[in-house]
């Protein structure tokens, strides 16, 4: 390689291509190799070889920029537009640009005459599209490539997982039906999960290996003893898996046995302490067992999970209706206001207080609104309470000696509205 550099740098191009060439069909391939042939191939107007040798590049290096921005300089001139539309598309990408790389996929497949580069520009495009939260887009791509020769499992694979997260579970059935029917392999296990999903347990049973679908699917058709004696069976590979948990608790749930249900759901918790699906099975069973404040309880920790913040204070709110006096759903209902509607969330720290009158949290948060509103006779007097519980509280520290100056030295109303608006 010393050599082949001395030339380069000598400028004797000729001979340092000759040497370079050498060390490449030696074997000895690298990426700083193949960049210095890219290199010294343009300049000695060998168009091709350069164009080659930095596709070299980006296939052991995709990240790599420059090596793009080569591409794109050899293929302007060598009219290589889909080429050129690629590297832009990929350095874009590289960029965290995505719409300018859309843009450039599409250019690329507009300048495409050749089926495989085709299919395989489609599928980049398609992930694209899935990434950028395109779902539509990406779905018309894949249904594209399905229209060709070019079509692979993967293809109807992906057009199912796009169909499904869109709600369409009954397209992603049909669209892996469709493959299958046309000799596609290795679809049996998803194809039988969407059967699941669009309640055809039995289509499901028919086709997975999997033994927890295929409880489940036992479960949902009826059969109850067949799936407690498969879930029994395979105890010592599932017994950490949390959708053994969850399918036992169902297996008690389906067969009355609520409290059981309920040991098991908690065994679930242990293992998957996030999922929303626990608290969705703590409210089914609830209801079963008529407890109707636990039920609305854990309906809302379901919907506040999921992003439902709206329906989740409902819930509380009518659990608060059943048990006025309970601080847990008082202190939540409070917070998540105290969120959204800050005025309305002072209802609830004062119900809390009037529970719970060494209640820290509340006696701050009503600080602060009286504080917001320029209430600085109450503000004093709620901090001086929150100071004798807890001299050392932060919010003490920082605002004792404020929320006494502002009682002697007022501000001027001009200043509390300021003020208001500032805080809000």
């Amino acid at each position: 390689m010393s050599l082949a550099e001395q030339y380069e740098e000598q400028e004797q191009f000729d001979k340092a291509y000759e040497e370079y060439t050498k060390i490449l069909d030696s074997g000895k391939v690298s990426i700083d190799l193949l960049q210095r042939l890219g290199h010294v191939a343009s300049i000695l107007g060998k168009k091709n070889e350069a164009e080659e040798y930095y596709k070299q590049v980006v296939s052991l290096d995709p990240n790599n920029i420059v090596a793009y921005e080569q591409l794109m300089d050899i293929c302007f001139e060598n009219d290589d537009k889909f080429t050129y539309y690629l590297s832009r598309a990929q350095k874009h990408v590289l960029e965290q640009q995505f719409e300018h790389a859309i843009n450039d996929y599409k250019k690329a497949l507009a300048h495409c005459d050749d089926d495989d580069k085709m299919a395989s520009t489609r599928h980049i495009l398609a992930g694209l599209y899935e990434e950028s939260g395109k779902i539509n887009q990406a779905i018309d791509e894949y249904l594209k490539i399905s229209d060709t020769d070019k079509a692979t499992s993967e293809t109807y694979l992906k057009l199912a997982n796009l169909y499904a997260k869109t709600d369409f579970a009954e397209s992603a059935v049909e669209i892996l039906e469709r493959a299958k029917k046309d000799g596609f392999e290795g679809l049996d296990e998803d194809l039988a999960k969407y059967y699941s999903k669009v309640n055809n347990p039995e289509k499901a049973l028919e086709l997975t290996t999997d033994e927890l679908l295929k409880a489940r699917s036992l479960m949902e058709l009826g059969r109850n003893d067949e799936a407690i004696e498969l879930l029994e069976s395979v105890h010592e590979k599932y017994k950490k898996d949390s959708k053994y948990a969850a399918l036992i608790a169902q297996y008690y749930y389906e067969t009355g046995d609520f409290d059981t249900a309920l040991e098991r759901v908690n065994e679930f918790a242990n293992i998957d302490p996030n999922s929303p699906l626990i608290y969705q099975m703590r409210a089914l069973i609830y209801e079963k067992k008529g407890d109707e404040f636990n039920e609305h309880v854990n309906w809302a920790k379901f919907n506040n999970l999921r992003g439902d913040v709206d329906i989740a204070i409902n819930e509380y709110m009518m659990a608060h209706q059943i048990d006025d006096k309970n601080i847990e759903v008082l202190t939540t209902i409070a917070d998540m206001l105290d969120v959204s509607d800050k005025n309305r969330s002072v209802e609830f720290y004062e119900k809390l207080l009037d529970i719970d009158e060494n209640s820290k949290h509340a006696l701050q948060k009503l600080c602060e609104f009286r504080d917001r509103i320029g209430d600085y006779v109450v503000m004093v007097d709620l901090i001086e309470r929150l100071k004798k519980l807890d001299p050392r509280h932060p919010y003490v520290i920082e605002n004792y000696e404020r929320a006494n100056n502002l009682l002697t030295n007022p501000p001027s109303i001009i200043d509390t509205i300021l003020g208001f608006f500032k805080k809000v």
